[in-house]
């Protein structure tokens, strides 16, 4: 018995080794062709990558060349060779260096940018803001943030960009003063955009179908909601909303901008302007000028260019 236990056993032995060898074999073939998958697998990514960057760089120098747009729209990647007002370093956005020549300098800018030459004459940017630090009210940041998006959804309905500031570019313009500075910037920074709508932050649209009807502007440099009895011949100072206004990006608006700011606080005569104010104006409150007088008190020395 023994010695058929030992030929039983001696006789599986081969068996093994053959089942053994052929598992080892398929696991080998089976590790090589994962392999040559991995490597085709790259290789293929790569020539793609590279195709895709040949093609990118291909149509970026077209770009360059042309001036072209992207879908039809303007083209955000083209920077001609001339010099254009920003390579000025005398260029301030800062209140209280004024620009001079700016309505040639917007149209030299729109023909080295022919993508953004379509349309220029209606497009709108949207500035609206808020003070540096939080709302004293806990529930006050929420409502900030609830009206900003009650604006850029009006704006994403009109195809209109929005700017949202909260810093005070000039320390002295604060408060309902730090409109003006941003303002000015929006203008230097957005020469595309033939109109600026400043919005305060605590205002928002009900309407959201609206439409400005800019035709009714053509020949007006702002707009601003306001009751001519009240302002030519009450000389209220509720008489205009200086909260919401539309402001044309033009010299004749720049020089506005800086006659407007030189009534508030960087104003050596500060105190003086709150005086000549509170005289004009009789319902007016407290002696400090302030952001609607200002403009109440222009509106009536030069109500031409105001609508």
């Amino acid at each position: 018995m023994f010695s058929q236990e030992y030929s039983s056993s001696s006789m599986a032995k081969p068996s093994t080794r053959h089942k053994s060898s052929l598992s080892d074999g398929c696991l080998f073939l089976s590790g090589a062709f994962v392999a040559l998958l991995l490597v085709w697998s790259f290789s293929t990514f790569s020539s793609s990558i590279q195709r895709f960057d040949a093609l990118s760089e291909s149509k970026a120098a077209s770009d360059r060349q042309q001036g072209g747009c992207d879908m039809g729209g303007v083209n955000l990647r083209y920077d001609p060779p001339d010099e254009t007002f920003y390579d000025d370093p005398q260029l301030s956005y800062t209140i209280g260096k004024k620009v001079k020549n700016w309505d040639e300098k917007r149209r030299e800018w729109l023909k080295y940018h022919p993508s953004f030459a379509a349309g220029a004459a209606e497009r709108i940017v949207m500035v609206t803001g808020s003070q540096p630090s939080p709302c004293t009210n806990p529930i006050g940041d929420h409502l900030l943030l609830r009206f900003f998006k009650n604006k850029v959804d009006y704006c994403r309905i009109h195809g209109y960009d929005i700017f949202y500031n909260n810093v005070l570019l000039n320390p002295k313009m604060n408060s309902f003063w730090a409109k003006i500075p941003i303002v000015k910037a929006a203008m230097l920074a957005h020469p595309e955009a033939e109109w600026i709508w400043w919005v305060d932050s605590d205002a928002l649209f009900s309407d959201m179908e609206f439409k400005l009807p800019l035709h009714r502007y053509k020949n007006h440099n702002v707009v601003v909601h306001g009751w001519p009895r009240m302002i030519y011949e009450d000389k209220s100072w509720t008489s205009l909303n200086a909260g919401v206004f539309l402001i044309r990006n033009c010299q004749w608006s720049m020089d506005f901008l800086e006659t407007w700011a030189n009534m508030g606080p960087i104003s050596p005569d500060y105190s003086k302007w709150g005086h000549i104010q509170r005289s004009t104006f009789k319902d007016k409150l407290f002696p400090e000028s302030d952001d609607p007088g200002g403009s109440d008190l222009f509106t009536i020395q030069r109500e031409r260019k105001i609508l």
